[in-house]
């Protein structure tokens, strides 16, 4: 779980502070392959923003803007690059995607899974009282499908034992020195879109690069292991959770924080509830007993019993409880942030 599970639904539509890195900019492209998807009558409302906010890493994400009530992706499919803008179309009762780059036909032939049709919410049974208002409250959640598992897997690698304010930034400074321009229009794509490295590119990043960052040799040595394995690792988008999380976990430096937190985003893995997290416990917690001893940040066993009754809808409940914006006051000082960039 990362600080942009606790957000509401605006955030900054201005580009990152820092400077693009040296040569980059956009390019005039093609008109855009576009899709109309209208959501089957029992699929419900939907919110897209919220829904689709689980893959921005950061405010600045380079390769995620929201703005005008469109959201950007800049992702990289199987067949190369592409830039997808998703907005919806109210008075038609439909959500337009449009597409740029090598990989716009993939990427929009999987739209309906990445806006949640693949997800059935209707199987879930609140066991809380806060539970069953949030799921009341927030009828149009749904769990994403990305299809993608390098894309969620690095960044995730990235939050491992660190701040989200450092992650992102690591995030940021990786993508835009060593991505690329995300495909698509001069003038109307956001500025400073970028599509993250395909796995070649990872694996040459230099270690200073990496020091530069801010990312230390675990993490990074973590990344390339999973980059030099690159199919094996997109194999686990089509397995069954219990499945893709061996699959994941048998990269050194990949446990079962980062394994839920990659699933969630890339299969919709309702049951992938988060293990290993800092802040989760207690949150969940003191959601739903009232329990305000700060030691419960840390109390994961109890957290699942709580959870018990959600078996298969985990991730689910906790998502619905974050929503709720219910915190413990905090007792703790806040976990130091390192900058290993420095030394």
């Amino acid at each position: 779980m990362t600080d942009s599970d606790l957000d509401g639904l605006t955030a900054p539509d201005d580009p990152a502070p820092d400077d693009p890195a040296p040569g980059s900019g956009h390019r005039p492209g093609p008109a855009p392959t576009v899709r109309r998807w209208a959501p089957p009558q029992p699929f419900g409302p939907h919110d897209l923003r919220r829904n689709l906010r689980v893959l921005r890493r950061g405010p600045y994400d380079p390769a995620y803007r929201a703005a005008g009530g469109a959201v950007w992706r800049a992702t990289r499919t199987p067949l190369g690059p592409a830039t997808l803008r998703v907005a919806p179309d109210a008075g038609a009762g439909e959500v337009v995607g449009e597409a740029w780059g090598p990989g716009a036909e993939w990427i929009l032939d999987r739209l309906p899974a990445l806006l949640g049709a693949g997800d059935d919410p209707s199987v879930f049974v609140p066991r809380h009282r806060l539970v069953a208002e949030a799921h009341r409250r927030h009828p149009g959640l749904r769990l994403v499908r990305t299809g993608l598992v390098l894309e969620s897997l690095i960044p995730s690698i990235l939050e491992q034992k660190v701040t989200t304010d450092e992650a992102y930034r690591a995030w940021r400074l990786l993508l835009r020195r060593h991505g690329e321009p995300a495909p698509g229009p001069a003038g109307r794509l956001p500025e400073h879109m970028y599509v993250m490295p395909g796995p070649r590119t990872w694996a040459l990043i230099p270690s200073w690069e990496w020091h530069r960052a801010g990312v230390d040799n675990k993490r990074s040595s973590a990344i390339l292991r999973a980059v030099a394995r690159a199919r094996r690792m997109e194999e686990a988008a089509r397995m069954e959770e219990a499945a893709a999380v061996t699959r994941l976990t048998a990269i050194p430096g990949i446990g079962p924080w980062t394994a839920a937190e990659t699933l969630q985003r890339v299969s919709g893995a309702a049951d992938a509830v988060t293990v290993g997290d800092l802040h989760l416990p207690g949150i969940v917690v003191h959601a739903l007993t009232g329990a305000r001893d700060g030691r419960l940040q840390q109390d994961e066993a109890r957290m699942l019993e709580l959870l018990a009754p959600y078996a298969g809808q985990r991730h689910r409940a906790t998502r619905l409880i974050l929503a709720t914006g219910r915190t413990p006051p905090r007792r703790a000082p806040r976990f130091p942030h390192g900058d290993i960039a420095r030394l």
